[in-house]
């Protein structure tokens, strides 16, 4: 189980299963009664809390990219189920009860809140975030710096049940506020806003608030102005908010500005 990392480099509960075909790496912590199974690589420093399971065998799966990849300094908090056939960049953290399932391909810095659900073949970029209760469907597309607020849903099939699968596409900054539904094949452009309790059944262009149901264009985001008597535009967040973010991860994102 260890395949590059000496058993005492890890802390591992007597009460989980590592199977020893798993790579785990140096300094990782795995809780109680968690299972990992083969074909998974755990990086370095990362922590899995009790009653995980992590690589969970699908069919599924790409056979080309079958293992499921953590990567450095991951913190998995209880209760998480990973499939295998899915890869996270370094710094993943989620909130308890999290399930993802095969081919979600992420990048670095992602937060996954409580009991939220990648539902698979997915596409997300770096320092994706998102609160509790969140369904991010199949084919979804997801690019960098996307915040998604609470029991928002991301739907995929236009005419359910059918065997239609159109995910929809979220741009860099954009942000999805509580209790939205993005429904099949629609474009979120990049820095919009999705208000709360919106469905949007059409692509919102780049920079533009909507909301309703359904959705309509409101006005340019940066219209709107931040709640703390500055007068300075709330959007795009990145100009006054980098809570959490590392110096220097926001440079640029004034390039190309919509």
């Amino acid at each position: 189980m260890n395949r590059g990392a000496s058993v005492d480099r890890m802390k591992i509960h007597p009460t989980a299963h590592v199977d020893p075909a798993a790579s785990i790496g140096d300094g990782v912590t795995i809780g109680a009664f968690t299972i990992i199974h083969p074909s998974v690589h755990i990086g370095p420093g990362s922590t899995i809390g009790s009653h995980c399971e992590i690589g969970v065998p699908t069919a599924l799966a790409d056979p080309l990219r079958p293992d499921l990849v953590i990567g450095a300094g991951a913190n998995i908090r209880s209760h998480s189920v990973f499939y295998q056939g899915s890869q996270f960049g370094d710094g993943l953290t989620t909130g308890h009860r999290v399930t993802v399932r095969e081919k979600v391909f992420c990048g670095r810095k992602a937060q996954i809140g409580t009991l939220s659900d990648l539902q698979g073949d997915a596409e997300i970029g770096d320092y994706f975030r998102t609160h509790s209760n969140v369904h991010v469907c199949k084919g979804s597309k997801i690019g960098d710096f996307v915040w998604i607020f609470p029991y928002v849903v991301l739907t995929n099939d236009p005419t359910p049940p059918s065997e239609v699968c159109t995910g929809p596409t979220i741009g860099d900054y954009a942000v999805i506020a509580t209790m939205s539904v993005i429904l099949p094949g629609v474009t979120v452009g990049r820095h919009a806003l999705v208000g709360a309790h919106s469905s949007v059944t059409r692509d919102v262009e780049p920079g533009m608030v909507v909301a309703g149901n359904p959705a309509k264009p409101i006005r340019p985001a940066a219209e709107i102005k931040l709640r703390d008597g500055s007068g300075r535009p709330a959007y795009p967040w990145p100009s006054h908010f980098s809570r959490g973010y590392p110096e220097g991860a926001l440079a640029g994102w004034d390039d190309d500005e919509a």
